[in-house]
C-alpha cells in the first residue's frame, strides 16, 4: 500500500488539487492492477498436483509435488526431467483451452 500512496501523492502534486483527475487515475491504473493482483495470489494458493504450469522463466511442466516450504516439483517433458521452483515462479496455470491454441 505504501507503493499505491506514494503514486498517489506524486499524482496530486503533478495535477495540482484536482480530486476528479486523482479519482479517475486511480480507476484507471490501479483497481486493475488491485484485481490482476489478487487473481494471480489465489491462483498460487489453489495449484496442486497435476496441474500444468508455465514458470516466469518460460519453463513448461507438470506439477508432481507440493512442499510445505511453497517450492514445486515440475516435470518437464520429454525426458521427464524433474525441478524445484518457488510457487511464487509460477506465471498462470496452462489450461485445456490454451492447449488447444
Amino acid at each position: 500500500m505504501t507503493t499505491l500512496a506514494s503514486a498517489f501523492l506524486m499524482l496530486q502534486q503533478t495535477t495540482g488539487s484536482n480530486p476528479i483527475m486523482g479519482l479517475l487515475f486511480y480507476l484507471l491504473v490501479f483497481m486493475p492492477m488491485q484485481r490482476q493482483k489478487k487473481q494471480q495470489q489465489q491462483m498460487l494458493k489453489t495449484l496442486e498436483n497435476g496441474s500444468q504450469v508455465l514458470t516466469t522463466g518460460g519453463i513448461i511442466g507438470t506439477i508432481v509435488s507440493v512442499n510445505a516450504d511453497d517450492t514445486l516439483i515440475l516435470r518437464i517433458k520429454p525426458d521427464n526431467l524433474k525441478i524445484q521452483v518457488a510457487r511464487s515462479a509460477v506465471a498462470s496455470l496452462i489450461t485445456e483451452e490454451k492447449k488447444a491454441t
